[in-house]
């Protein structure tokens, strides 16, 4: 079968999963309203690869199988593969408006996180290699959306996931029985973007494990979005799109949901289990994600950052002050923020490392660039709501603008330089409150990690750089040791 057609991808998500939303039980994601921008974002992965225009950024002849596959599931050999990987992550952000459509790229990190880890292993770790592989042949056969299962909701988080001091143990996902033919997880992950509406999900550790005593957190697995015993309460981003005050002309909007996924006893055959008790390996795996989940992150925010960027220079348009030295300062700010994390995000593939036989990008880079975005993010943010003034928060809504009894007072008032149409500039202070709104502020502060937990990676892995420059400066002072 090789690639699954966009329609195929709506019409598989009917398969009884057990999804709240707002509420209410969903009967099928795939037709639900309130769903249809999410499954349409998510859809982009599948047009691309039907699309002439795309297909060779989307698309890699696998020649096992003799078939196309999705770019996703190829095993990167060089800095090219993942340079392509990252282009591939831009374009299908910018056809989805700012949105990454997930059906394949987080799930793919996860993959591979794992696959290094079985290789880290040694022999321990043949049977989930053999394993890991398997189900990446699956995948790219039958062009399954999976997302990562990561983040639990780790209850008292200064109390270890095992400490008798917790509420209960289910903090963090855990084993609670093994069987012959697999084994039984019981649980909860949170923050689960698309989880929704995926085929399926891979849940792995989020952090490293202590010892012996918590084994049973040290579980890797694949799992049906539908399997008996999950079940998702989900929320939306910024709302539902229904709420925007200036509707949309275009048939097609963007959107996503984030999950909590209950894991309530939930059984996992052991072909679908790729880390089962190796408490130790739980940090390999984390540390692997995060970090090829980051460049993830990196790729999709560029995209953001080009709407920030054009954000800023629309807004000052409308508002007649474009031509103003310190406004031109501000933007030329966003221009400086946009084109380091291009640079920083490019570099981070082509100076890449291997772990474990695998291309990955530079584990500094990465973290830098996105350090970089997170915490200039929000002096961005300041920029743009500097540049849009005050009727940002208070100019009228959608419908006083279309009362026949308030329309001709706004149109005359509101109107600032007179090529621009009010409507036009009210339309654009709605998009920018959408797109600076708190819950995106959150996202990209917290989104991939924190920046402490980029901080730390990134004095981690320098280390050596800076055992260099001391040793450097010893010399040059004639310093011996």
């Amino acid at each position: 079968m090789g690639l699954m057609t966009p329609e195929e991808y709506k019409n598989s998500l009917n398969d009884g999963r057990v999804v709240y939303y707002k509420g209410r039980k969903v009967e099928d994601v795939g037709t639900d309203p309130d769903f249809t921008c999410c499954v349409e974002t998510v859809a982009v992965d599948y047009e691309m690869a039907e699309n002439p225009q795309y297909k060779d950024l989307a698309v890699v002849y696998d020649e096992e199988l003799g078939e196309d596959i999705s770019r996703y599931y190829y095993i990167p050999r060089t800095g090219e593969d993942l340079l392509k990987q990252l282009d591939l992550i831009i374009k299908a952000t910018e056809i989805g408006e700012g949105y990454i459509p997930l059906a394949h790229d987080i799930g793919a990190d996860a993959m591979n996180a794992i696959s290094i880890t079985a290789r880290s292993m040694g022999d321990a770790g043949k049977i989930y290699l053999e394993r890991i592989e398997n189900y990446r042949t699956y995948l790219k056969k039958t062009d399954k959306c999976v997302v990562a299962a990561v983040t639990d909701v780790k209850g008292d988080r200064h109390l270890r996931p095992s400490d008798p001091n917790q509420a209960h143990p289910d903090f963090n996902l855990r084993i609670v029985e093994k069987r012959d033919d697999g084994i039984v997880l019981r649980g909860a992950k949170v923050h689960i973007t698309g989880a929704a509406y995926c085929h399926e999900f891979f849940a792995i550790p989020c952090r490293a494990l202590g010892g012996p005593e918590e084994s049973d957190y040290a579980v890797a697995v694949a799992v049906p979005a539908n399997a008996k015993g999950i079940r998702q309460i989900v929320r939306p981003f910024h709302g539902n799109i229904s709420d925007l005050e200036f509707p949309l002309e275009r048939k097609t909007r963007r959107m996503h949901t984030d999950s909590l996924i209950i894991f309530d006893d939930v059984f996992v055959p052991w072909d679908r289990v790729f880390l089962c008790g190796e408490w130790k390996y739980a940090a390999t795996t984390v540390y692997n994600f995060a970090l090829m989940h980051r460049r993830t992150g990196c790729a999709y925010r560029i995209p953001m950052s080009e709407q920030m960027l054009g954000l800023a220079v629309a807004i000052a348009d409308y508002n007649g002050v474009a031509n103003a030295p310190h406004v031109r300062e501000k933007i030329t700010e966003i221009v400086i923020y946009l084109e380091t994390l291009t640079a920083l995000a490019r570099s981070a593939c082509l100076d890449y490392v291997e772990h474990a036989g695998i291309p990955v990008p530079n584990p500094i880079t990465t973290n830098i660039a996105k350090y970089h975005f997170a915490h200039n993010y929000h002096k961005v943010i300041e920029i743009i709501q500097d540049l849009a003034g005050g009727l940002l928060v208070t100019a009228p809504t959608y419908k006083d603008w279309m009362n026949p009894e308030t329309h001709d007072d706004i149109d005359k008032y509101l109107k600032a330089k007179p090529e621009v149409s009010t409507e036009n500039r009210l339309r654009m202070f709605d998009i920018i409150r959408r797109l600076t709104s708190g819950d995106t502020e959150t996202i990209c502060l917290h989104g991939e990690g924190s920046p402490f937990a980029e901080r730390m990676t990134i004095f981690m892995e320098a280390r050596k750089i800076m055992a260099k420059c001391k040793k450097l400066v010893e010399e040059q002072a004639g310093i011996t040791h």
